[in-house]
C-alpha cells in the first residue's frame, strides 16, 4: 500500500467504493487521514462497511463541510456529459476533487528513497488502444531483465494497493483518459502516448476534449522522455509540443506505418522488422514476424512503444528482443487460445470499437470472423474496405443483424448465439484458417463484461476436438 501524504488528521471524502475506491480509503487512513465514504449502490456500501468503514451520505446539504478533498472513482463524470451531483456540489463548495492517481504521485517518494543507490522511476502508458498490451509488455521486459517492478492503473491492481517502491523499482502504469483527466498530479519519468481513435465521446465531450484529456499526462506531468505514436494527426502534434527541435532525443516517435529515420530519437516497424534510429543512423532492428503474441502492425506498434520505453530505461536491444518471445499476450487481445485439425482461434473481444477490430481484421488471413454485441456509435461500415481477408462473417447479439446489413453483401449467417457461432465457424473452417472473435461492439446484451465474452469463446474452441 501506499500512504497518502498531505491529508494527515484531515476528512477526506471518496466517492465510489469499487476496487480503486476501497484502496483509496486504506490509504488515505494509512497516511493519517480520516476517510469519510459514500457510493449510490447499497451493496457498494454494503462491501465497504463490511470491510469496516463507515459510509455517510454525500449528497446530503451541508456534508462537504470540513471535507478537505474529494477523491472519486475514474468512472464517475465530473465534467460531461453532466457532473455527478456529488461532485458538483464539491466544486460548489470549493473542495478540491482529485482521483487515486492524483494521490499516488502525491505521495509516491518518501524521504526513505534518499537511501536508495537507483531512484525508482514510473511509466505511463495512455492512448486509444493497445495500451493494455505496451503496459504489459513493459512489465514482461523489466521482469524478464531482472528488474524490480511493479504494474498497476487501469490494468491489475490499483495504482494505491501498490508495495512501496524498492531500490531500482520501475512502476509501470496504464492510464485511460478517465484517469488522466482529472488527476491533479502527473508527474511519470517516462510518458507513452500509443494512438488515438473516437471513444468515450459523451465523456469528453467530443474528440478534442479526449485528446486533451490524454494530453495531460505530457503538458501537465513533463516527463524526462515521451514516447509517442505518431500515425495520427493528434501524436504529430503532441510530438511537435514536446519536442524542442528535430534533434531533442528526449521525444521518441514511434510508428508502424512509417519509416522515421530523421529524428533525434525514433522507432519504428515496417514490413515486420523494429528498426531504433538516432540521429540519423540505424542502431539496432528486430524481427517481430516471429514472435506469436504480437501478430499484426498494431501489436508491432505496441512492440515499438515498449521498446522505446525499455530503451529509455537503459536496456539492451539483445534483451528487449529475447523478452519479445517470451512474453505470452495479454487474455482477450489477439490471443491465440487454440488450434484444431490446423484452425487458428484468436480471441480479440477486447475489440470492443471499430478502430481495434480493424487492427484485428488486418493482422490475420483466411478469417471466419465472429463479429457483434452491442453496437456503438457510427456502426460498422467503415470496416468495409478490410473484408477481403474474411472468408465468412458470424454475427451475434443485439446488433448482429443491423451489422449484417451494414457490411452486405458479404457472405455470413446469423448466429445470434456465441455457441451457434462458434459450432458453424468450426464446421466450416478448413485447414490454414483462422476463426476470430473481434466483435466490434461492446458486450452488455449478452455478458457482463468483454472477459466473460472472451472467456466463453474461449471454453468453446478448447472444447471442439482435435
Amino acid at each position: 500500500m501506499i500512504p497518502v501524504q498531505g491529508y494527515e488528521g484531515a476528512r477526506v471524502a471518496v466517492l465510489g467504493l469499487g476496487r480503486s475506491g476501497l484502496a483509496t480509503a486504506a490509504a488515505l487512513k494509512a497516511g493519517g487521514a480520516e476517510p469519510v465514504l459514500w457510493d449510490d449502490s447499497p451493496e457498494a456500501r454494503a462491501k465497504a462497511e463490511a470491510a469496516g468503514y463507515s459510509c455517510t451520505d454525500l449528497t446530503r446539504q451541508g456534508a462537504f463541510d470540513g471535507i478537505a478533498g474529494l477523491i472519486t472513482s475514474p468512472g464517475i463524470a465530473h465534467l460531461y456529459p453532466r457532473p455527478n451531483p456529488v461532485i458538483a456540489a464539491a466544486m460548489a463548495a470549493g473542495v478540491p476533487v482529485d482521483n487515486d492517481i492524483g494521490l499516488f504521485f502525491r505521495s509516491w517518494a518518501t524521504a526513505g528513497w534518499d537511501e536508495f543507490d537507483v531512484t525508482p522511476r514510473s511509466v505511463c502508458i495512455t492512448g486509444s488502444n493497445g495500451k493494455s498490451t505496451t503496459t504489459a509488455l513493459i512489465h514482461h521486459i523489466l521482469q524478464h531483465a531482472g528488474r524490480p517492478t511493479q504494474m498497476a492503473g487501469n490494468i491489475g491492481r490499483g495504482v494505491l494497493d501498490l508495495d512501496p517502491p524498492v531500490d531500482g523499482e520501475v512502476v509501470v502504469l496504464e492510464l485511460s483518459s478517465y484517469q488522466t483527466d482529472l488527476a491533479r498530479a502527473l508527474t511519470p519519468d517516462i510518458a507513452v502516448f500509443t494512438n488515438l481513435s473516437p471513444d468515450h465521446m459523451d465523456r469528453h465531450s467530443g474528440m478534442g476534449g479526449y485528446f486533451a484529456a490524454k494530453r495531460r499526462l505530457f503538458a501537465e506531468g513533463a516527463p524526462d522522455r515521451a514516447v509517442i505514436g505518431i500515425d495520427e494527426p493528434e501524436g504529430v502534434y503532441l510530438a511537435n509540443q514536446m519536442a524542442m527541435g528535430r534533434e531533442d532525443d528526449r521525444v521518441i516517435r514511434v510508428s508502424a506505418a512509417k519509416k522515421l529515420g530523421d529524428f533525434g530519437w525514433s522507432v519504428f516497424a515496417r514490413k515486420g522488422f523494429l528498426a531504433e534510429w538516432r540521429k540519423g543512423r540505424q542502431v539496432a532492428s528486430i524481427d517481430l514476424r516471429g514472435v506469436k503474441a504480437l501478430p499484426g502492425a498494431h501489436n508491432h506498434q505496441n512492440a515499438c512503444a515498449a521498446y522505446a520505453a525499455c530503451r529509455s530505461l537503459g536496456l539492451a536491444p539483445k534483451l528487449i528482443e529475447e523478452a519479445f518471445h517470451s512474453f505470452g499476450g495479454l487474455p482477450h487481445r489477439s490471443q491465440t487460445i487454440a488450434e484444431k485439425r490446423g484452425v487458428r482461434y484468436v480471441n480479440d473481444s477486447k475489440a470492443t470499437n471499430v478502430d481495434s477490430a480493424a487492427k484485428a481484421l488486418e493482422a490475420f488471413r483466411n478469417i471466419r470472423w465472429i463479429v457483434g454485441g452491442m453496437g456503438k456509435e457510427g456502426g460498422v461500415a467503415s470496416l468495409k474496405p478490410l473484408l477481403g481477408t474474411v472468408k465468412k462473417t458470424y454475427f451475434i447479439g443485439h446488433s448482429g443483424r443491423d451489422f449484417a446489413l451494414e457490411l452486405a453483401p458479404l457472405d455470413h449467417e446469423i448466429c445470434e448465439t456465441m455457441e451457434r457461432a462458434v459450432a458453424r465457424a468450426a464446421a466450416e473452417a478448413e485447414p490454414g484458417d483462422t476463426v476470430l472473435l473481434a466483435p466490434a461492439a461492446a458486450s452488455f446484451d449478452q455478458y457482463p463484461n468483454f472477459e466473460k465474452r472472451g472467456e466463453h469463446f474461449t471454453a468453446l474452441a478448447q472444447a471442439l476436438p482435435d
